[in-house]
């Protein structure tokens, strides 16, 4: 478990205005990690460090003589085209650089000016995607998302009887993973018509979303062993935010027996910003389950994942259709939930993931599943909001939507914020969908 300390302290103030102003997803007690260059230049892509409207250039920072040791070697790894060499390093490294950046920012830093010298804004940058991503595992941990789908195809057995036992996940397809901005073709795949007698190959017609959080694989585990509960949380280096499209005609004809396939394979998109496990320490809650379901096996329990297991992470989803863009109307707010009300934390999809000997490695990334809550202001995906397409969602401007059209426009946006803590964010995740 990451401890609170100096970095989290809601009374620190930036001498980077912007990183003060309310409302702001980066201040000090953030400071995420992305990988950026300048806008449309040539240059090398290098590891960045957000305050503010600003970005932290580590790898120009790295060469001021301002850390030294394990620092000094952190700032070096996190400066490359990826952060993987970064993330490998561990918790020790991890904080180290966080805690010395955060007394570089801070407003009675001595070292100001050299440290102005290493800033960008944030308008004038681009991104790449932060890791480089080997393995890519989408789970499924909200049991109202599970329960919700259920309903639609198995309305008398909507929760099939493993779910409260096994966090259950597959193996998606690493290759796709895209960065927020870049948009979002509409897939084709075989679909099957109500009371057709043969599949065809067409464009996908119900096109979906899914508001999840991406779980950063820091450090690794060897192949054969397995990471206890009690130990996961210093595997995992940060999360960001991950829309994970889907096709549901096709999922629906091609998910027997073995899964999605064609269906999720084609685009995932993630957020360019991962928020450090360290920033999110005050936002912790503790992980409990109702009397009456059944108690996570042993090997998915300890003291401290019930003691402060969860998170409270804000997460919306904002839809844009073209008219909307046209006319300068806002994106329309669908979804409003939280982290909260996951049945499986982030320390328990770690340990079961490896239970069996699963090798993970510096970079992998988790999907958290379709994080919906309870009630139908905090539906995840489409398919859930119009009840499988049957009652259309309805916008401010009287257009409907059962499914996505093209030229519509998803936007995913998470923060943490307590009475106690500053509130940090995560940026945003979009994608606008079009064919070809």
């Amino acid at each position: 478990m990451t401890a609170l300390n100096e970095t989290h302290d809601p009374k620190l103030i930036s001498w980077v205005a912007s990183a003060n102003l309310p409302g702001n997803d980066f201040p000090i007690q953030n400071l995420p990690f992305a990988v950026f260059r300048r806008k449309g230049s040539d240059e090398a892509f290098r590891g960045g460090v957000a305050i503010g409207d600003q970005v932290l250039d580590l790898a120009t920072l790295s060469s001021k003589n301002l850390f030294a040791g394990e620092t000094q070697q952190a700032a070096l790894a996190a400066s490359g085209s990826t952060l993987n060499d970064f993330m490998a390093m561990g918790q020790s490294a991890w904080s180290s650089l966080r805690l010395a950046l955060s007394r570089l920012l801070r407003e009675d830093a001595k070292q100001q000016a050299i440290t102005a010298q290493c800033l960008l804004d944030m308008e004038d940058v681009e991104y790449a995607l932060p890791a480089h991503i080997g393995d890519y595992t989408d789970f499924y941990t909200s049991i109202y998302h599970a329960t919700n789908v259920g309903k639609l195809f198995r309305p008398d057995n909507p929760l099939l009887p493993n779910y409260r036992w096994v966090p259950i996940g597959y193996h998606g397809r690493a290759s796709s993973v895209i960065l927020s901005g870049d948009d979002i073709q509409r897939p084709q795949g075989q679909l099957m018509p109500p009371g057709a007698e043969r599949p065809t190959l067409a464009p996908s017609k119900r096109l979906d979303f899914e508001l999840e959080l991406g779980i950063f694989v820091g450090t690794g585990n060897s192949l054969g062993t397995a990471i206890p509960i009690d130990q996961a949380e210093q595997h995992v280096f940060g999360m960001c935010l991950l829309n994970d499209w889907s096709a549901r005609d096709i999922q629906g004809w091609e998910y027997q027996p073995l899964g999605p396939f064609l269906s999720k394979s084609f685009a995932t998109s993630i957020s360019p910003w991962i928020v450090t496990l360290e920033a999110l320490a005050p936002y912790r809650l503790p992980f409990t389950r109702d009397a009456d379901e059944p108690q996570p096996l042993p090997y998915l329990d300890s003291e401290h994942n019930r003691a402060a297991g969860a998170f409270d992470i804000q997460l919306k989803i904002t839809l844009a259709t073209p008219s909307m863009r046209e006319a300068e109307l806002p994106g329309h707010t669908i979804c409003q939930t939280s982290y909260r009300h996951a049945y499986w934390t982030l320390a328990q999809l770690i340990t079961h993931h490896t239970v069996n000997g699963c090798n993970l490695q510096a970079g992998d990334l988790l999907g958290s599943g379709t994080l919906s809550g309870p009630e139908p202001h905090q539906l995840a995906a489409m398919l859930e909001i119009t009840q499988g397409g049957k009652q259309p969602l309805t916008l401010p401007n009287g257009e409907q939507r059962t499914f996505l059209e093209d030229g519509d426009q998803v936007t995913l946006r998470g923060w943490c914020a307590t009475k106690d803590a500053a509130r940090i964010g995560f940026g945003e995740c979009i994608g606008t969908v079009f064919s070809r």
